[in-house]
Parts: structure tokens; sequence; C-alpha cells
């Protein structure tokens, strides 16, 4: 079995809101500073986190997750990663050993050692207890250290330090300062093209890292070659409209590329700015946060007309999360403010102040299986049935309704189209 080798890093925390992201994006930063070619991938479905992860490596961010992209498809993408570059790079998804699969479960199943970014605000000695629990936990996970992050002054350093086993190394330490934090609203950080000072914010963090002396060099890790997976399937030929926007930015990188491998041409668009959708066989509407752009939206009357005419002919349409509210008669922000929509789907959605659903699903549509996400703060209420309602991988979870009409696909769901390619070709093909 052919095997390359690559120095990989896996970047976790005890707990979500410790810094992956910020540290994450410092140290991508940090090693194309010394002119390595850094890829970067993102445990879990997010979309947020790698918009700020691609700014920082100057490289495309794709998803890792074992349960939604299959063990296969990881390793597909490991693997060309580690063949084309020189480090490898990954967030992962809340704490080390949350979920199921976690963060561990990667780090174990692939041998890639672990960094932990610990917050140590208002800690002393427990950093060590904590650092020592997670380096032990699980027996044979290859754990590289751990990062102090927001610590106080040097004399806190030297408690945090001094505190560790001394298995256990701390390569790095980041002062905590407003200017390293990135800035976040309802569904996570804020895009990374809302943030003026981006770079500037990713500079002085990496900065930051080095003037304390940061200095790490990951170890090479064996990537073996995967089993191949090229497809007959064939969408040659076939125009895809796809919505892409500040308003309409959620979609994952590896579902555009498979429609591309399997032969679709895709033409993006703005529904924000465009008057009228690019001449296509398909339309793709992803999620994103067109709460925050209800006026823009609603008063573009000649796109709205476009996608009803789309639809009339009978053309497929697949709309996820903000792409289906998009899609419904009236829209209202947690303001209380709203307006109408393109108004094809029957049915009204207000925004919530709580997150009202959250979690990686599998739905079974009559094209076949897919696997994807949910995670939205807004409250349908439509007379349509459902053709289908996804099953939560968490046993309390709650499943989300599938609407169909004529030719368009709709639900809150955030499918990831390489879990079954045939399936999602099926949903664009005329």
């Amino acid at each position: 079995m052919s095997r390359v080798h690559c120095p990989a890093l896996l970047i976790s925390a005890p707990a979500s809101g410790q810094g992956k992201t910020t540290i994450t994006a410092a140290l991508a930063r940090f090693y194309r500073q010394q002119g390595k070619n850094v890829r970067v991938f993102k445990t879990g479905p997010d979309f947020l986190d790698p918009m700020i992860l691609e700014q920082a490596s100057g490289q495309p961010v794709y998803q890792l997750d074992l349960w939604m992209c299959g063990e296969q498809h990881c390793r597909q993408l490991l693997y060309k990663a580690a063949s084309e570059s020189d480090l490898i790079l990954i967030e992962g998804v809340m704490g080390l050993f949350d979920g199921a699969p976690s963060s561990a479960d990667l780090a174990g199943l692939f041998g890639i050692p672990v960094l932990a970014v610990i917050d140590a605000t208002a800690m002393a000695q427990t950093f060590g207890a904590l650092a020592h629990g997670l380096a032990t936990y699980r027996a044979g996970l290859p754990f590289a250290g751990v990062i102090a992050n927001r610590v106080a002054s040097p004399g806190h350093v030297d408690m945090l330090k001094e505190s560790l086993p001394k298995s256990v190394p701390c390569p790095g330490v980041l002062n905590r300062d407003s200017d390293f934090e990135l800035p976040s609203r309802h569904l996570g950080l804020v895009q990374a093209e809302e943030i003026a000072d981006l770079d500037s914010r990713i500079e002085r963090v990496r900065q930051a890292l080095v003037d304390n002396g940061f200095d790490y060099e990951p170890g090479p890790v064996s990537f073996e070659r995967p089993e191949s997976s090229v497809t007959d399937i064939d969408l040659k030929g076939i125009r895809i409209a796809v919505a892409q926007d500040s308003a309409f930015a959620f979609v994952y990188r590896a579902n555009l590329e498979l429609l591309q491998e399997m032969g679709a041409e895709l033409h993006f668009f703005s529904p924000l700015k465009d008057r009228s959708l690019p001449q296509a066989d398909s339309l793709y509407l992803p999620g994103g946060y067109p709460e925050l752009y209800l006026q823009q939206l609603a008063q573009n009357n000649s796109m709205h007309n476009a996608i009803r005419a789309h639809h009339a002919e009978g053309k497929p349409t697949v709309a996820e999360c903000g792409g289906m509210l998009y899609l419904l008669e009236s829209l209202t922000d947690k303001a209380g403010q709203r307006a109408d929509m393109v108004g094809l789907l029957p049915g009204h959605a207000q925004m919530q102040k709580r997150l009202a659903n959250l979690g990686l699903h599998s739905v079974e549509l009559p094209e076949g299986g897919l696997r994807g996400h949910t995670f939205h703060h807004s409250r349908l209420e439509t007379e349509l049935d459902p053709v289908s309602v996804s099953k939560s991988s968490r046993k309390r979870g709650r499943g989300e309704a599938v609407y169909r009409q004529q030719r368009l696909h709709a639900s809150y769901l955030h499918m990831y189209f390489p879990s079954n390619p045939e399936a999602a070709a099926s949903l664009f093909r005329p």
C-alpha cells in the first residue's frame, strides 16, 4: 500500500470558545510565512471557520467529519493534501473528546498529534491538571502539547508552565487581548469578508506567538493511499446556477467540486445584486444569512420573477436552510421586521432568539440516502406535507422536514453531496 508522509497537527481544546480558530489561523500564517505550503481542514460541518482559515492559509479548506463525510472520503482528502503540501493543520470541533465521532477519534484514526488550546483565564495550577487529563484520558492518542491562551502576565505564564507534567510541553502562549478575538453572531463567527481587518488580526496573533517564543516543528505523519474514487456519474453539459454572496455563502466546497467532477458547469450569481439568473438547467440556493439582508432581497423583484420562471419551466431547484427561507412567502427577523420573499413555497419563517435545531443528520430521499447537518435559529410554518424527515445522529435529536414542489427540493438540511454522489446528481439532473 502506497503512503505519503507530511507533518500534521490537530488543534483542539477542552471545549468550544477556547480560541481554536484564532490559534489555528495564526499557526497557518506562521508556517506559511516560513515558505511552507499549508493545508488546513476543519473537523465537523462548520461553514464559517473555514472562511477564516482559507484567508490565513491562502488555500482551500475542506470539512473532515468521520460520520458525515465517511472514513474513506476523509482518507482521500488527507492523502491528496499530504501529497501536495508541506504541512497539514486540522482545527477540531467542540472539545477534544466531545461527540461521536470526536476530534480525538479523527486524530487517533490517522495518527495525527493533538495540540490543545486551553483558555487560561482565571486559572493557575489547574491548567496542568487539565492538560494532563487531555493528554492521558485516552491511551495511545498522540499528543503534541498545549498552547496557553488569554494569559494575563509573564508571572501567570510561569505558574501555568510550572503546573505542567514533564510529559506535556507548552510550545506557545498567547496574551489576553481583545484585538485577537474574532467577532461572532448567532450562527458562529462573522463571515471572513465582513471582518475588514481580518488579515491584520491574524498577523497580530502570529506575531504575538513569535514574541512569546513559539517555535515548534510538527513531525511527519504517514497517510495511506485510499481506494480510487473515480465516478462515472454523468452531469456533463448541465449548467447549474449557484447563489453565492453575503446572504448565501454556506456551501461545502466539496459539494461544488463534486458537481464539477461529474461534468456540471457552475455559474455563480448574487440574489442580492443580480437582476436575472444565469442561463441554467438547475438552481442551487445554499444556506446563509438572508435575515440580515431582508430589504435588499425583498426589493429585488426581478430576481424573484427569474426564480419563479425557472421553477415554472420544470427545472430542478435545490434550496437549503437560508436558501429555503428565501423561497417562502415571507421572512421575519429577530427584531420583528417582516419582508416578502420569492413566494415559491407556501409558508412563513420567523427568526428566534434561541437555537431551533442543531446536529448531524441523515435523510432518505426518493433519489437515495444522504448525510449532512442542520443549524438554524428560525421556525417555519407551512401547510406543505414533507416527503421525508431527516434522522438526527443524536438519540434525542429532532428531524428536519424535506419539502417538494415539482422539481423543487427544500429543507433546513445542508446535504454533503459526497456522502452519496448519485443521489446528489439526481437532484440536479433535468
